[in-house]
């Protein structure tokens, strides 16, 4: 009799259970194995890029969120192929992730977290897919799709990218930066939106990165929102990550 190994969905635990083995062995827990698998520090075979790659998103604020801040951050974790803020409901959306592992990875350094002064919830949809509007239908811009946007930061197989993922911070990596570009300009810009900027260091050998202090996490998630692109001139876009260092 050939035995069979089932992977059976327990949420973020993966349970693996032998059926033919009577009373022997008790169901393996394996905590965090799709949060493990989406880092990429584990293969489980048939995980990776499994599941459901929708997310819900909600307690979002009405009167600020937009399709394009949810890209941003979430893609600070994946790939976001298209985000819907939902018509008659506009404290919740839907983002898709490139698949389920950076779903998983989202959901799990996100929920929680402040954005626009509200603590967000994120919790796997039961949509496969999030649905383009169709031809006519009133959408008030509400849908966007984003699976070609050049602002992917893991299209790249092996990209150091995946590396330097981190839950959000007080602090921020930023990179691309020209040489013309002061501490000073850096500050100000970040500044400018009504944040503090409690700390600023150059990296010593290579000046085109530094790290900046915000003066709370919602402060960095929003700095990251608003300036991730940035036009510093000279042909260089502001990149800017969260970091796991301190100032």
């Amino acid at each position: 009799m050939q035995s069979e190994h089932n992977w059976t969905g327990c949420g973020v635990s993966q349970c693996l259970s032998v059926p033919n083995v009577h009373g022997a062995l008790a169901p393996l827990a394996i905590p965090s194995a799709a949060a493990a698998a989406a880092a990429g520090r584990i293969a489980i075979p048939g995980l990776a890029g499994a599941g459901n790659s929708v997310l819900l998103v909600s307690n979002l604020n009405p009167e600020r969120v937009t399709p394009q801040s949810l890209f941003i951050l979430f893609g600070v974790y994946g790939d976001v192929q298209r985000v819907k803020i939902l018509f008659n409901k506009k404290e919740n959306a839907l983002v898709q992730m490139a698949d389920g592992s950076q779903a998983q990875l989202a959901m799990s350094h996100l929920n929680g977290h402040k954005l626009h002064g509200k603590s967000v919830r994120i919790t796997l949809s039961k949509h496969q897919s999030v649905q383009l509007p169709r031809e006519g239908q009133e959408d008030q811009g509400l849908t966007k799709d984003y699976g070609s946007s050049p602002l992917h930061r893991f299209k790249k197989p092996g990209s150091k990218n995946f590396q330097n993922i981190f839950p959000p911070s007080a602090t921020l990596h930023l990179s691309n930066i020209p040489p013309s570009v002061s501490e000073d300009d850096l500050k100000n810009l970040f500044s400018s939106n009504g944040g503090v900027v409690k700390g600023f260091k150059f990296f010593q050998k290579d000046r085109k990165m530094a790290l900046i202090q915000m003066g709370s996490v919602e402060e960095a998630v929003q700095a990251l929102i608003e300036l991730h692109n940035h036009d510093l001139g000279e042909n260089h876009h502001l990149r800017v990550s969260f970091s796991k260092s301190t100032i």
